[in-house]
């Protein structure tokens, strides 16, 4: 290993929506992290890992936005995101372009004074507004926080990308890799394939239901022999009425829900496969901590 090797933890934070699962699936180049308009689309730490053999390893950990808590859900998700901040080398903060700052960011700035390690200000979504605002933009934000750097960016368009990953580069620590080269996250297979699926339903439904629905794999076998994936999997959701509409008339809603994850997990897995849905009602599983812990949320998170 080169003398000069970097590697470290950078936790990338922001309020719900701001981008930061795009701008992590653009740096990794491969979706790992699902990306939704609804809020609180990532509700586990995410670990995931980019390597640059000549100049280190980078193992990002995507948070659940931080944003006031109203249910056992949001305070575990509030809970992770917070705490992560204490054990990474460098701390990403993605922002939208705007003037205004308003409680949910300053919450967050409160919460950075406590840190004392660099913190980098991604200023996201520049495509969406005009060039010479961007200068008063960085110079409002720098006013909240003495930031490292702050850095101008479209994580949809991948503009500045590669001035994020060599400004993380600069604040890390020398050191070994933490993950084999190849390696690009420590997510198993069955969660990232319940978040395709939970993904699929958040594009395909009303705002109202998505916050409310949660994906259990019951099974995913090789099948013998073939290079097909037999996955079963099932919906949770809060209410009957949300049953309904989940499944659609004559089951169309489950059928497109079913079809565009099946796609992104063939993409994933590499080989056919082949995906069985059903809808279940599991009352307040928010609320409940056996629920939640059987979703794949962490007791000790919650």
């Amino acid at each position: 290993m080169k003398a000069d090797f970097k590697s470290g933890f950078v936790t990338l934070i922001g309020r719900p929506n701001v981008g930061k699962s795009t701008l992590m699936n653009h740096i990794i180049g491969q979706k790992i992290a699902i990306t939704s308009k609804k809020p609180q689309t990532t509700r586990n730490r995410i670990q995931t890992v980019y390597t640059d053999p000549e100049r280190g390893q980078i193992v990002f950990l995507d948070t659940p936005g931080i944003h006031k808590a109203k249910n056992k859900l949001g305070e575990y998700m509030v809970n992770v995101a917070e705490s992560t901040l204490k054990d990474v080398d460098v701390v990403l903060w993605l922002v939208e372009p705007t003037n205004f700052i308003g409680a949910g960011e300053r919450h967050i700035a409160a919460q950075l004074q406590k840190v004392t390690v660099p913190v980098i200000l991604v200023i996201n979504k520049i495509d969406t507004v005009k060039r010479e605002e961007v200068l008063e933009f960085i110079d409002t934000y720098r006013k909240i926080y003495d930031f490292a750097e702050i850095i101008p960016a479209s994580a949809l368009r991948g503009e500045n990308r590669d001035v994020v990953i060599d400004m993380i580069f600069k604040y890390l620590p020398y050191g070994p890799m933490f993950y084999e080269e190849d390696t690009i996250t420590d997510q198993p297979e069955r969660q990232i394939t319940a978040e395709l699926i939970r993904e699929k339903a958040l594009h395909a439904l009303d705002e109202e239901i998505p916050h409310g629905i949660a994906v259990s794999i019951e099974k995913m076998k090789q099948r013998k022999g073939q290079k097909i994936m037999d996955i079963e999997a099932t919906i949770i959701c809060e209410r009957d009425s949300h049953k309904g509409i989940i499944i659609g008339k004559s089951g169309s809603m489950l059928k497109k829900i079913g079809s565009n994850a099946r796609f992104e997990i063939e993409k994933m897995l590499e080989e056919k496969v082949n995906l069985q849905l059903w809808v279940k009602v599991k009352k307040d599983w928010r609320d409940s901590d056996i629920l939640m812990k059987n979703f794949g949320y962490k007791k000790e998170d919650i």
